[in-house]
This record gives C-alpha cells, sequence and structure tokens, in this order.
C-alpha cells in the first residue's frame, strides 16, 4: 500500500503556512491528508499557529498564549509568504474544511506551553462538536497519553526528532520520526507517520521503508512521486 500524503502546514512551500488557502491548495492538489499546530489563545480558542509567538508569520508580534482570538484577528497572516492577506485560522474553521472534503486531519498539539493540558482537554472537546477523521500527535509523551486518556478512539502519534526508542508507549498508535531519523536507522520506518518528506530520495526512502504517512510541505510533487510508484532497488543512503 503506498503511503498517504499529508500536507504539512498545508501546502506550505507555495502557500502561507496555516491559512485557509494553504489547506485549499493541498486539497485541490490530492493531499490525503492535511497537518496543523494549534496552540491555545488566552480566552481559550484553538488557533493554527506553530511558534510559540505570532512574530515570523504575521505582521504583528507577540505570544500566541497571552493574546485573545479578537487580537489575533487584527493581524495578517498570509502577507509575509507573499500571499493574499489572511485572518488567523482556528482550528474550528480547519475541521470545517476537511469535514466538507471527507480528509484526515493530524492535529499536533505544542509543549511546553502556559496552559499545560489545557490544550488536549480544549482538543478533545473540539473534536466532540464535527465529525471528522482525526489524528492527534504531540512530541510531549505527556501530552499524548493525556489525549488518550479523553478521547480514548482518536488515533495518536508520539512524534521524535532527537531519538527515536525501538518501543513507542501502549498510548501512541503509530511512531512519528522525523526523515532523519529514518535515515539514521536503516531497518525501521514501517507503518510510521514521517516527517517533512521533500526531497525525492527521501520520498523513495520512506517508500522503500513500508512509512504509513508522508507529511511533506509539497503535497503536488509528493504526490506524483508516490504515484509514480518510486521505489527504487538501490540500497538506502547513508
Amino acid at each position: 500500500m503506498p503511503p498517504e500524503v499529508v500536507a504539512h502546514r498545508g501546502a506550505s512551500t507555495r502557500r502561507p503556512e496555516h491559512t485557509l488557502a494553504a489547506y485549499e491548495l493541498a486539497l485541490a492538489q490530492g493531499a490525503d491528508g492535511l497537518e496543523c499546530d494549534v496552540r491555545l489563545t488566552r480566552d481559550g480558542h484553538l488557533v493554527c499557529v506553530h511558534d510559540r509567538t505570532i512574530d515570523r508569520t504575521s505582521g504583528g508580534t507577540g505570544a500566541v498564549g497571552a493574546m485573545t482570538l479578537d487580537e489575533l484577528r487584527r493581524h495578517d497572516f498570509g502577507s509575509w509568504h507573499g500571499g493574499e492577506p489572511a485572518g488567523v485560522l482556528t482550528l474550528e474553521a480547519l475541521l470545517g474544511l476537511a469535514a466538507d472534503h471527507g480528509a484526515r486531519l493530524f492535529v499536533e498539539t505544542k509543549h511546553p506551553v502556559r496552559q499545560g493540558g489545557r490544550v488536549e482537554r480544549r482538543l478533545a472537546e473540539e473534536l466532540g462538536r464535527h465529525r471528522v477523521d482525526v489524528v492527534m500527535m504531540s512530541f510531549s509523551v505527556f501530552a499524548v497519553h493525556r489525549f488518550k486518556e479523553l478521547r480514548p478512539e482518536v488515533p495518536t502519534v508520539l512524534l521524535y526528532d532527537r531519538l527515536w526508542p525501538r518501543a513507542k508507549p501502549r498510548f501512541a498508535d503509530f511512531a512519528g520520526p522525523g526523515v532523519h531519523l529514518l535515515r539514521r536507522h536503516p531497518d525501521r520506518g514501517e507503518g510510521v507517520y514521517a516527517w517533512t518528506v521533500d526531497d525525492p530520495a527521501d520520498i523513495a526512502l520512506c517508500m522503500r521503508r513500508g512509512v504509513r504517512f508522508i507529511a511533506t510541505n509539497n503535497p503536488a510533487e509528493t504526490r506524483e512521486r508516490v504515484a509514480a510508484n518510486l521505489t527504487p532497488d538501490q540500497p538506502d543512503q547513508p
């Protein structure tokens, strides 16, 4: 079975990340799933922002967790990447888009944050109001554990960056190594969620290893390579 192509923050090479334009383009390009990061605003709303602050991806400055949703909406999150002006994207809006298109949504909760476990509790509440195929992810083992206790039926991914333990905890349904860890461990990769995979050689590596989900900033190009069944017989690159 070929891996599913997951649009990392949308089609984020061509559109400003975490904007409706980026996700709409990813869907038009045939992405199997959409990936987003979520943070909690001061007044309890989940918004799709990767960084702790809005400095890199908007015309404003400040920490997401210290601002209300109305305050965030005063800033432009699209023009920095050369796109059209865009407001902050709420998880609620992205859930609606995913539901309309029948797309799977991979939601990463960011840690550490000042709100702690409130992020997972709020996510569990939000999912209860939408009929969407969702996978929860985090680099925090505590966050994944918390969420699994709240919503045991929702699949979870424990993300790995520096180290990739051979055994994952029982409350994590999938391992989520960075593609650099796949290169480091030539005997592993079957059934994992691999991030962030843009290079053609890494796409081929993922396919040879039996990776289940490929998170990529370039869903159109990655999908084309997957569809072409790019599985060369040469040995894995070091």
